[in-house]
């Protein structure tokens, strides 16, 4: 069985540095992981003495999710004519998407809520040149509630999802789970906004703060601006008002 609770050790001139670059291998957002600082780094004298900051980070489950893993009794899998539907991929077996389908399904049927779940293989969701993410995505009407304010309630279900499959496949798969392809339009129209801001603070010579985000929404602006000529990105605050700075070159 996959440990729901794996540890990554990360190393990085800051510490907050560390902490972006754990919470990517993990594919985790900050509220999904225990972080604990094994050395704050040292900036030395004229370079001299100088230290990386080190930090564990720990996956653990979310509070909005706690007591309701324990879902053995959802459907796992699907029926015939539904399975016929599903997409094939070489990085995706039949069995691995019908099963992600199915627990989806279950939860949400579960839930109270009139939805459809739809897999699709894209390769929108991966920071990898050529590696493919199975997406779920929820249609349906009215289904606002398991978005939740700012993707919370989306967070956690997906959260749910993957600690689930990771039990029945002894490894985790960072399965996305979206609904009425809410994460793919904002990931679309952030990609867009950090491009227009970079312009912005290459043509004015001054940096732009974007408003606050959470992690996994930072992340896709410092990734869309990752091979940028003319600006670098970092991450100011604490909590939930961190905030990406677009700083020109």
């Amino acid at each position: 069985m996959a440990d729901a609770r794996a540890s990554v050790e990360v190393t990085a001139k800051t510490v907050e540095e560390a902490i972006e670059r754990g919470l990517a291998q993990l594919g985790a957002s900050r509220d999904e992981v225990e972080i604990e600082v094994l050395h704050p780094g040292r900036s030395g004298v004229f370079g001299l003495g100088a230290q990386d900051a080190s930090v564990r980070l720990t996956r653990i489950i979310p509070p909005q999710v706690r007591g309701q893993i324990d879902a053995e009794q959802v459907a796992e899998r699907l029926p015939v004519e539904e399975a016929a539907k599903l997409p094939s991929h070489p990085e995706w077996p039949p069995e691995t998407v019908g099963l992600a389908v199915g627990l989806l399904q279950g939860l949400i049927d579960r839930m109270g809520i009139r939805g459809k779940v739809l897999a699709r293989v894209s390769d929108e969701f991966s920071d990898e040149e050529g590696a493919h993410t199975l997406v779920l995505n929820v249609t349906g009407k009215d289904l606002g509630i398991l978005i939740g304010r700012q993707a919370e309630t989306l967070q956690a279900l997906q959260y749910i999802v993957r600690l689930m499959l990771s039990k029945r496949l002894a490894r985790w798969e960072p399965v996305v789970v979206d609904v009425e392809s809410y994460r793919l339009r904002r990931r679309r129209a952030l990609q867009r906004l950090a491009l227009r801001m970079a312009e912005r603070a290459v043509s004015t010579r001054r940096r732009v703060v974007l408003e606050a985000m959470p992690a996994n929404e930072r992340r896709i602006v410092h990734l869309a601006l990752r091979e940028h000529p003319g600006v670098i990105t970092k991450s100011v605050g604490e909590g939930d008002r961190r905030k990406v700075t677009i700083i020109p070159k």
